[in-house]
């Protein structure tokens, strides 16, 4: 146990350190992953059962790469047909600040309705339409993961963790959206309300051409793709619900109803000039890379929970903490470094729901803790690790610009919730 925790430990300084190294964080991620399950087969007295639990880790962890795949291909068409034009056009303020809160509060709503992953990447991509200088942008990236998170944390299917909870039968919808929606609100305004002081200026206004005349797709298309596309994301909740199929299945149908919507709109007129208003070309456009450190994370990450690091860990903290509030908290503070998936698992796991019941304090705790402490660090959460590949953020500006907003906003957040949930 001690050679993998040390692996895992330097596969993380090699990704931090990134810029000093010289060394692409993705191949960093993938060597980690797989030199993780090298050392835990190596030592292993049961071979097959590590190969089971790597093909069991493997199907978990391609639903999430598919899933994101197809978000990006849908992100990738509606960019490609200039819809994200229109978002932006509503969205243009001359003033920063009002910039910044409308970002804020679009981003946490969304990321209720869809997820804080298809957020971050839809707002984001919007976010470049909007702001040209990228030093500039990026504070609003970082507002943005902060924003994504906290509206996802207090809805069933707005964050993995959440959603996991409430499969589980730990918590219900109804009741988490209620107790938990002032505490998230609270831990986005913290950190907006210290950003909104540091901001002055005005905005510069983004010129949007309204002539269509030299393009290959028309207004009528860009509006139809924007809003099919932003449905498509939409029904990916409901057909989960309604099904109960993983997520991703959801997502693999929108994108083939979306693909055959496409062929129909461009069937007619020159092929070669309309190819890139394809999903066939929205897919090969997606960020193959950041695919792949996702990758790589998630198979490191499953590797210590199946040779049983993270349920350790979370039995120590049990041990020397104590209260239960405490040790939640911490939780969440270690979903900013590790993967909350695992981290909420092995809660599930470590307490029954006869010691604690569905809509327990600990449970709609947990489910703020593991969707805000993300946030923190900017590989702590899905939209993070997006918003790191999509933008190129350096890991140590974020911790100087981002992260000490995050930690406020989190810790006010949990203790709104604590306040309010006491009897």
């Amino acid at each position: 146990m001690t050679l993998i925790i040390l692996t895992f430990i330097i596969g993380y300084l090699a990704i931090v350190f990134e810029s000093m190294l010289k060394i692409n964080k993705t191949a960093s991620a993938l060597l980690t992953g797989v030199l993780l399950w090298v050392i835990y087969i190596l030592i292993s007295t049961n071979k097959d059962v590590v190969n089971v639990q790597l093909l069991e880790s493997l199907g978990d962890i391609s639903g999430i790469l598919f899933f994101l795949m197809g978000a990006m291909a849908v992100v990738e068409l509606i960019d490609a047909h200039d819809g994200f034009e229109i978002i932006s056009n509503l969205m243009q303020f001359s003033n920063k600040r009002k910039l910044l809160w409308m970002v804020a509060f679009l981003s946490f709503i969304l990321s209720a309705i869809l997820d804080n992953l298809t957020t971050t990447i839809i707002m984001v991509s919007i976010l470049r339409k909007l702001i040209q200088n990228q030093n500039e942008r990026l504070l609003y990236v970082g507002i943005v993961i902060i924003a994504a998170n906290a509206g996802g944390a207090w809805t069933p299917i707005g964050d993995v963790t959440t959603t996991m909870l409430w499969i589980g039968g730990q918590i219900s919808s109804a009741n988490i959206m209620l107790k938990l929606f002032f505490p998230s609100l609270v831990c986005l305004l913290v950190p907006l309300i210290a950003v909104t002081f540091s901001i002055k200026g005005k905005a510069d206004k983004l010129i949007i051409s309204t002539d269509f005349s030299g393009r290959q797709h028309s207004k009528t298309q860009q509006k139809i793709i924007l809003i099919v596309g932003i449905l498509s994301l939409i029904f990916v909740p409901v057909f989960k619900t309604i099904t109960h199929l993983p997520p991703f299945v959801g997502m693999l149908f929108s994108v083939g109803i979306l693909w055959i919507i496409t062929e129909l709109m461009h069937s007619k007129g020159d092929v070669e000039k309309k190819k890139h208003l394809t999903l066939v070309n929205a897919l090969q456009n997606i960020d193959i890379p950041t695919i792949f450190f996702f990758l790589g994370i998630l198979l490191a990450v499953a590797a210590l929970q199946s040779a049983g690091v993270l349920l350790y860990f979370a039995e120590w903290l049990a041990k020397s903490i104590g209260d239960m509030r405490l040790v939640v908290l911490s939780t969440g503070l270690l979903s900013s470094v590790v993967d909350n998936v695992p981290l909420v698992a092995a809660a599930q796991g470590m307490y029954s729901l006869n010691q604690y019941p569905m809509d327990h304090f600990i449970w709609e705790f947990l489910a703020y803790c593991a969707g805000t402490g993300g946030s923190i660090f900017i590989i702590g959460s899905a939209a993070g690790v997006a918003a790191m590949g999509m933008e190129k953020i350096n890991f140590f500006w974020y911790i100087k610009k981002i992260s000490w907003l995050a930690l406020i906003g989190y810790f006010a957040g949990a203790v709104v919730y604590i306040a309010t949930s006491m009897n």
